[in-house]
């Protein structure tokens, strides 16, 4: 574990001092409402602590997240009537390991364009979820995660 910077926007959120919409927390992990979602019900499970990739994170703390992204996944099918749901280690953005919980609607959801002919699919629309939209996506995760007893 390296200390946190000041510079880093997910310490901050972990923290309590940076900007998000936060649906869960346990002692060392924090889930919020990603700030350019694909799709609605889009979240980031991030470690409390600061490690910056993914390969830096003790098991037992990978674990952690996968488990608490299972769980999160369940409530999200039951939320948005998806049949699947993406889990994803990234760190391409913010040096902070972070898993993104997607559910998803489309083949294309979180899959790289570079596996599909170009001609093959419409070409992106972006997908804008407000703020509000964010908060009250947290709010009803977090309101799911209590009822099944998610700890």
């Amino acid at each position: 574990m390296t200390e946190g910077s000041l510079a880093c926007r997910f310490c901050e959120i972990a923290t309590g001092k940076g900007a998000a919409h936060i649906a869960w927390q346990t002692r060392a992990l924090t889930v919020f409402a990603d700030h350019a979602p694909i799709r609605p019900g889009h979240v980031q499970i991030i470690p409390r602590a600061h490690y910056p990739f993914f390969d830096d994170l003790p098991e037992a703390l990978a674990a952690q997240i996968i488990t608490l992204g299972q769980r999160i996944a369940r409530v999200q099918k039951a939320i948005y009537g998806v049949k699947r749901v993406g889990f994803v280690f990234t760190g391409h953005d913010v040096a902070h390991c972070h898993a993104h919980v997607i559910p998803l609607h489309r083949a294309d959801d979180v899959t790289s364009m570079r596996y599909f002919e170009a001609e093959a699919l419409p070409k992106a629309q972006p997908r804008v979820v407000g703020a509000a939209e964010q908060a009250a996506a947290a709010r009803e995760l977090a309101h799911a995660l209590a009822l099944e007893g998610v700890e």
